[in-house]
């Protein structure tokens, strides 16, 4: 079963988004690389790796459904942030965009009855609920510790097992 020219270009855009993503959690990485937030650092190395999987996952199933891979150009990310707090707010916005726009596409597949790819975008639809609470409560941490450097130095140590525990 050939995919829809336009289910087939939703499914590259969102290869491009979810590679945007993981180009702007480097961006946010390496911000924290010039501050003492190495916790920080690594989580969002690590969210840059998830979101390449992601992309990957994608570029997969456009394969097996006898698609055509078209890969976008890739802004340059953001890589200055005024805080901790900053970073995480915008990483939030961004899972939300990345969620709004797999949203989308389920709903183009499921007017097209193309039920395949629906099943195939349950696990992003899944996945981006788990992604929004993490960075949602990263946030809120973060606004609750304000200034609090004993507060930043725990949370950052914190985030920093999170690329040690997967």
């Amino acid at each position: 079963m050939k995919l829809s020219a336009t289910l087939e270009q939703a499914l590259n855009n969102q290869i491009s988004l979810e590679l945007s993503s993981a180009y702007a959690y480097l961006g946010m990485a390496a911000y924290f690389e010039q501050t003492p937030f190495s916790g920080f650092a690594a989580w969002m190395k690590f969210q840059s790796k998830e979101e390449v999987g992601h992309a990957m996952r994608i570029f997969k199933y456009l394969s097996e459904r006898n698609g055509k891979t078209t890969l976008q150009a890739i802004a340059q990310p953001k890589s200055v942030y005024a805080s901790a707090l900053e970073a995480f707010q915008t990483s939030l916005q961004h899972e939300q965009k990345v969620s709004a726009s797999i949203c989308s596409l389920y709903d183009a597949a499921m007017a097209e009855k193309d039920f395949p790819t629906a099943s195939f975008l349950k696990w992003f639809l899944d996945e981006q609920v788990e992604e929004e609470k993490s960075v949602g409560d990263l946030v809120a941490k973060l606004e609750l510790i304000g200034d609090n450097r004993n507060g930043l130095f725990q949370l950052d140590h914190h985030a920093g097992k999170r690329a040690e525990e997967k």
